[in-house]
């Protein structure tokens, strides 16, 4: 049976303070699960609302909806990451780097602040499983959107080396500019997608989301001891993972990135953090 409290509705009053989760369409939102249940375990006045909102309205809405007097913040999703950049009065480094936006947050004079958690919540997941990332090498295939935030990351937390290969070359060349711009003393190289030499290799492509998709990369090219991220959620072991694991290389699946980068969220929005673990287990998923 589950427990009394999580079955009772979640109370929502004139003080509580909205989180609106902006996107659209909203029906395969899952951040309202993770994060309500937490909110109401804890005793946080908050609330994630989910607001679908089309790419036409969403530059009107955004300024509208942090004009709300119990409007706490907001998070971004698909497709409106991107559009949210020109929409701030202040931009963190690791958003510039993404060159996208998952949080926005109201400023004490008013201003609207962004910033980015995904690749936040990929390297705080190597991390705690014990990942060294400062003064290591790393190969990432894909250069989008997610792929961005992890090289962005990946650069913060002292990244000596990214290789970074992509068949969408404006993105790889966009990408490979901004890192050059922001983290000079990193080397930033591209090209080809072979493994052999780095400490950590990442899928930050589609690749794995289907069952006939072919592998990133040359498994056999991996080295045992390299780690191996992947940030297909689809299904917890993807093909990629599962020859890595073959391989003997410890590893992070797809789903630690989404609950590893929801502390980070929950520090930015200034309420009380948690762990990644705790957070599996309230969700309501």
């Amino acid at each position: 049976m589950p427990e009394p409290s999580r079955t009772r509705p979640l109370e929502i009053s004139g003080t509580t303070r909205l989180i609106a989760h902006l996107g659209y369409p909203t029906e395969s939102f899952k951040a309202p699960l993770i994060y309500n249940p937490y909110f109401k375990e804890q005793g946080i006045d908050a609330v994630v609302v989910p607001m679908g909102c089309k790419p036409r309205d969403y530059p009107d809405f955004l300024r509208l909806v942090f004009r709300l007097s119990n409007i706490h913040g907001a998070l971004i999703t698909m497709p409106h990451k991107i559009t949210t950049m020109g929409l701030l009065d202040e931009i963190s480094t690791n958003a510039r780097v993404a060159g996208s936006c998952n949080a926005v947050k109201l400023g004490a004079d008013g201003r609207l602040i962004g910033d980015m958690f995904d690749g936040e919540g990929f390297v705080r997941g190597l991390k705690r499983k014990g990942q060294t990332i400062a003064g290591a090498s790393a190969l990432m295939v894909g250069a989008g959107g997610v792929g961005s935030a992890i090289a962005a990351s990946l650069a913060s937390a002292g990244l000596t080396h990214l290789a970074l290969h992509d068949d969408n070359e404006a993105a790889l060349d966009g990408l490979k500019t901004r890192l050059n711009t922001y983290y000079p003393e990193m080397q930033v190289t591209t090209g080809g997608n072979d493994p052999e030499g780095f400490d950590i290799v990442i899928n930050a492509t589609p690749l794995g989301m289907r069952k006939d998709d072919p592998l990133p990369l040359d498994v056999t090219r991996l080295s045992p001891a390299a780690f191996v991220g992947e940030v297909v959620m689809k299904e917890e072991i993807t093909p990629f993972l599962a020859a890595a694991r073959e391989r003997g290389c410890r590893y992070q699946v797809g789903t630690d990135m989404l609950f590893e980068q929801i502390p980070a969220y929950l520090e930015f929005f200034g309420f009380a953090t948690t762990t990644a673990e705790h957070l599996r287990s309230v969700a309501r998923l």
